[in-house]
């Protein structure tokens, strides 16, 4: 059962209003106490709940060495100033309800910014940024406007997805867009090498179908890389290492959520099925719900890294 906050909660209109007058002389029972407010129960992760996810700029690739003694490359990605601008709740026409964060990161200049994000900035209390996105969430993964966000909010030793534009190319031929082989290197071929041969059809089309591989730009477009899997968390340098390689140049903007595979869907999945065990990846006990804060990593250590749960390759087969 998801756990909603109460400043989440829409509010119902009362349908009967006490006057004051009354409420001020009422007197109390005897042996009774006026009952103190009490703080609401944090959030608490559920397999159905989405996290918002984060903005971060690709520094480089670089290697790490496991506990076990193997080289696996990675790449590193700093977190500048993220934080939160807006809690987004819109109702669509079939009256559901869509709910999302909005994450701003990387500061820059106020007389470099428009009027109209000034003031939706100073309404959120933050500094001008460069970058705006948002996250699609579920219900109770709101997080007060102003928040800053920090790199523990991703566990190392679960999966996340990565999305930025990849590197351009330019106009390339069917060979390197396509990986295509090409026509004959030696005989019978005559500076047509790296031809990508015939692309038509006959009188009936007449046209070449939508979508054919042929020679044209190559590059700069939104790409997703699933299910990386995050080996080290820096918090003092809000740095996340995440296994593998990651689209875009250096110093790119890329956007980091929870894996939709590894994590969203095959949570929710083994919930269904009873496999607890299985909720979460192996050494992840549970995720900093709903967002891991510049607070909560005060708390934490400095630097966490995740162990390796695999045989090690140097030991001997029996």
């Amino acid at each position: 059962m998801l756990q909603l906050r109460l400043w989440a909660l829409p509010r119902a209109p009362l349908a009967r209003q006490l006057h004051t007058t009354g409420i001020a002389k009422a007197t109390p029972v005897a042996g009774t106490s006026a009952a103190k407010p009490t703080e609401p129960a944090p959030a608490k992760w559920t397999p159905n709940s989405i996290r918002t996810g984060l903005i971060a700029r690709k520094r480089g690739m670089a290697v790490l060495w496991n506990d076990q003694g193997v080289r696996m490359p990675v790449t590193v990605l700093q977190l500048e100033n993220c934080q939160v601008t807006a809690n987004i709740r819109t109702v669509r026409r079939d009256h559901s309800e869509y709910h999302a964060v909005q994450v701003a990161a990387s500061d820059r200049p106020a007389k470099t910014t428009t009027r109209q994000m000034l003031g939706h900035f100073r309404k959120a209390k933050v500094p001008p940024k460069r970058i705006v996105k948002e996250f699609p969430v579920t219900p109770d993964a709101h997080i007060p406007v102003g928040t800053t966000l920090s790199a523990c909010h991703f566990v190392p030793g679960q999966f996340v997805d990565v999305v930025a534009n990849s590197i351009g190319k330019g106009f390339q031929g069917g060979m390197k867009r396509w990986g295509f082989h090409g026509l004959a290197a030696s005989h019978g071929v005559s500076v047509s090498h790296r031809s990508s041969g015939s692309a038509g059809n006959c009188q009936d089309p007449g046209r070449i179908w939508p979508g054919k591989k042929m020679a044209g730009h190559m590059g700069n477009k939104r790409i997703t890389t699933q299910n990386l899997a995050v080996v080290r968390v820096d918090s003092a340098l809000d740095l996340i290492f995440v296994r593998g390689n990651v689209p875009g140049v250096d110093d790119a903007q890329v956007l980091i959520r929870d894996a939709k595979k590894k994590m969203t869907a095959l949570s929710a999945h083994n919930q269904a099925k009873g496999l607890y065990e299985k909720v979460l990846p192996k050494g992840v006990d549970d995720l900093p719900f709903p967002a891991g804060t510049a607070e909560l990593a005060k708390a934490l250590p400095a630097i966490v890294e995740a162990p390796a749960y695999r045989r090690s390759p140097f030991t001997p087969l029996e």
